[in-house]
């Protein structure tokens, strides 16, 4: 049996880039048991992709990642029983290598394949190894694809995510509990892993306050950790807003995506899993890589902000009115579209 490992423990936004990746590595090597090493909670994405990913293995932490609290004993047995499995391929699909590489190596995969610092060396000398220097430039999918590339792979930059009918349910009685229904929405991701990223409560605000005045009914989404974000939106609007923080599953979250007329959020997940749902979004960039991390999608997944290159510091400022310029102008597309073919998006 050709086992391959992938090595990816990361945030939800990184692992929907990584989707394209996975896709081509699946089509690369279409009978092989392929398991992806990561965080705890990418289950879902492993059950929500049965033909791309054959199980999760939890990454059990390396010196210099701080995803995972390293814990010698833990991390020891835990490679000791990986090391048990004989990978045939290992791929890093972590980043740039510079301290992931190391674990990879210690898998003891016959191949390995992945990434090095620009001027790098790879972690064994192998002819059989596949070591790309770490792409500069180009979007996060892009720079993953390269590698899958390197491998033979057919590569597509589609991002995917399925939304199931369970999903839409949960959806329907979030909006039920809010008394929604059948209203068309419009989803404000106020929130973000980093506090950095966040652009200002007060012009979300505004950017909702100018959304219900349209008609849409205002859903504000988000994580525990993210309440204080969103309860600044809610403060800070004049019109009434469905607040949802803390109450949504990845699925149902999804569900609302695939169910609003536009999303606009800051550079998060949420931004990658309106590309894939194929919903209308703005991604605000104030202090993040717009190049890197804008979402792969169409013109209705819109970048507004120039950000800020990798590697750089400080902010830059996003008016509010280069957000509704870009509200306003997928949401015209979208009636355009609607009296073009006779049909509206049904509320599902």
């Amino acid at each position: 049996m050709t086992r391959i490992a992938v090595i990816r423990a990361l945030a939800l936004g990184d692992m929907l880039c990584a989707i394209p990746a996975l896709r081509a590595l699946r089509a690369r090597f279409p009978d092989a048991t392929i398991s992806l090493i990561g965080l705890p909670w990418a289950a879902e994405i492993v059950e929500r992709f049965p033909t791309l990913l054959d199980e999760l293995i939890d990454f059990p932490g390396f010196p210099g990642i701080p995803e995972v609290e390293f814990d010698p004993d833990r991390s020891l047995d835990s490679m000791a029983e990986l090391q048990r499995r004989r990978f045939v391929l290992a791929v890093q699909l972590q980043g740039n290598g510079l301290v992931i590489n190391e674990f990879v190596a210690l898998l003891g995969a016959r191949r390995l394949a992945g990434f090095i610092p620009a001027g790098g060396e790879p972690p064994r000398d192998s002819r059989d190894d596949v070591w790309l220097p770490y792409p500069e430039r180009g979007t996060e999918v892009d720079r993953l694809l390269a590698l899958p590339a390197a491998l033979g792979a057919p590569v597509e930059r589609r991002l995917e995510f399925p939304v199931l009918e369970s999903d839409r349910a949960a959806a329907r009685d979030l909006l039920d509990s809010t008394r929604v229904d059948g209203v068309p929405l419009a989803i404000l991701h106020a929130g973000g892993s980093r506090p950095e990223r966040r652009w200002p409560a007060e012009r979300f605000a505004k950017v909702g306050d100018a959304l219900a005045d349209q008609g849409l009914t205002v859903v504000l989404t988000g994580t525990d950790g993210e309440a204080s974000a969103t309860a600044a939106v809610c403060r800070s609007m004049r019109a009434p807003a469905r607040d949802l923080t803390g109450r949504t599953s990845l699925g149902s979250l999804a569900a609302l995506v695939e169910r609003a007329q536009v999303v606009v959020t800051n550079d998060t997940g949420v931004s990658h899993l309106a590309a894939a749902i194929e919903t209308d979004s703005v991604t605000i960039f104030s202090a993040s890589d717009r190049e890197r991390w804008a979402p792969v999608g169409s013109d209705r997944n819109m970048a507004v902000g120039e950000g800020v290159p990798e590697g750089g510091t400080g902010r830059v400022d996003v008016p509010v009115a280069d957000v509704l310029a870009a509200t306003r102008r997928l949401l015209a597309g979208r009636t355009a579209r609607d009296s073009a073919d006779g049909t509206r998006r049904p509320h599902r």
